[in-house]
């Protein structure tokens, strides 16, 4: 699957949060990121691109379906540690040594701390990607994910991303919740 292709893939039509925006967002995110060496930012910009190419809200495994096609062609001597990054945007949990998986799942998080407009305009855009699923049990599904977020001693794995963001992205849950119940 080569770049463009890629691009086509999160153009496709129903993608209105996990689309080229958010990839283009992670990647502007990925640059602010001081102190990391040449492959491991080039497996992080890989981890990115890879990450949500496969996207469909009525299934449960788009992040392996996107880690082995991460595993089909990425480059061998980065596909591993793509692949392993790709996998922990399943659960978003990161070991405590993990410094790209930290860094991985602190920027996939980081529209949880946007301010409150971009905030709402996500919230927004993912109920329209779950247009399928009835109101009720959108509420009930979405609010369990965010009380799993909320509940965490730390939204943001890496410490940089927790100091900027967690304040604001705990606002943010605590009103979409607010607005959910």
């Amino acid at each position: 699957m080569t770049r463009d292709e890629m691009i086509l893939a999160y153009r496709s039509p129903g993608r209105h949060y996990h689309d080229l925006r958010h990839i283009e967002d992670c990647l502007a995110k990925l640059d602010r990121v001081a102190g990391l060496q040449a492959r491991d930012r080039e497996i992080l910009t890989e981890a990115i691109w890879w990450h949500d190419v496969v996207y469909d809200p009525t299934r449960a495994d788009n992040e392996e379906r996107s880690a082995e096609l991460a595993e089909q062609n990425v480059a061998h001597a980065l596909r591993d540690e793509v692949v392993r990054l790709i996998r922990l945007t399943r659960t978003h949990d990161v070991g405590p040594d993990d410094r790209l998986g930290a860094i991985l799942i602190s920027i996939d998080l980081s529209i949880l701390g946007a301010n409150g407009a971009a905030y709402d305009a996500y919230a927004a855009a993912i109920r329209r990607e779950f247009s399928h699923v009835p109101e009720a049990a959108y509420r009930q599904g979405r609010a369990a994910v965010l009380e799993r977020f909320v509940s965490r001693p730390v939204i943001y794995p890496d410490a940089d991303f927790a100091a900027w963001l967690d304040r604001q992205a705990r606002a943010n849950l605590a009103r979409e919740l607010a607005a959910l119940r």
